[in-house]
């Protein structure tokens, strides 16, 4: 009985695991409307500097993925992407990007700290890195919500207990 019920466990994990985004094809041109009642409503929406519109999809706190979908100002489907990626978190600039520049980008962060060493809020981002595995990514913002550092760093959710 404990093997049948370690079995639909892991089964169920597994589907827990993925994105709405690998099993529905979301191809350019089609209406804001149609991605709606496919993948249901977004967690945010923000305008794009173009005119045009981001549907986003995030996974946080607990997941490791934020699903971008790009809309013209025809509200039609520009692009579709994974944003929680190393290419994407090395495009940000310190001390030109802001708080809003990095959540129109990625998101909400998975959470906010703050810490003595670090007179600002730090923005956490839960993310999947292919060769190192689980991942943050922490933004170091100032008193006035600039960028002045950001890196990733490991996440040691399977890590072992050396404690013993």
């Amino acid at each position: 009985m404990r093997r049948i019920f370690g079995f639909v466990f892991a089964v169920l994990l597994t589907g827990c695991a993925i994105s709405p985004f690998e099993s529905f094809d979301i191809p350019p041109g089609t209406a804001r409307d149609a991605v709606i009642a496919r993948l249901g409503s977004p967690g945010n929406v923000v305008r794009l500097p173009e005119g045009g519109e981001r549907l986003q999809y995030s996974l946080q706190p607990a997941g490791q993925a934020a699903w971008m979908v790009d809309l013209d100002a025809d509200r039609k489907v520009v692009r579709t992407y994974q944003a929680l990626t190393e290419k994407n978190f090395n495009r940000i600039v310190p001390g030109q990007w802001t708080r809003a520049d990095v959540e129109r980008e990625f998101g909400r962060p998975a959470w906010v700290d703050r810490v003595a060493t670090w007179d600002g809020p730090i923005m956490n981002y839960r993310w999947q890195d292919a060769g190192s595995g689980d991942m943050f990514y922490w933004v170091y913002l100032d008193g006035q919500g600039v960028v002045r550092r950001a890196h990733p760093g490991m996440e040691y959710i399977r890590a072992p207990d050396f404690r013993r």
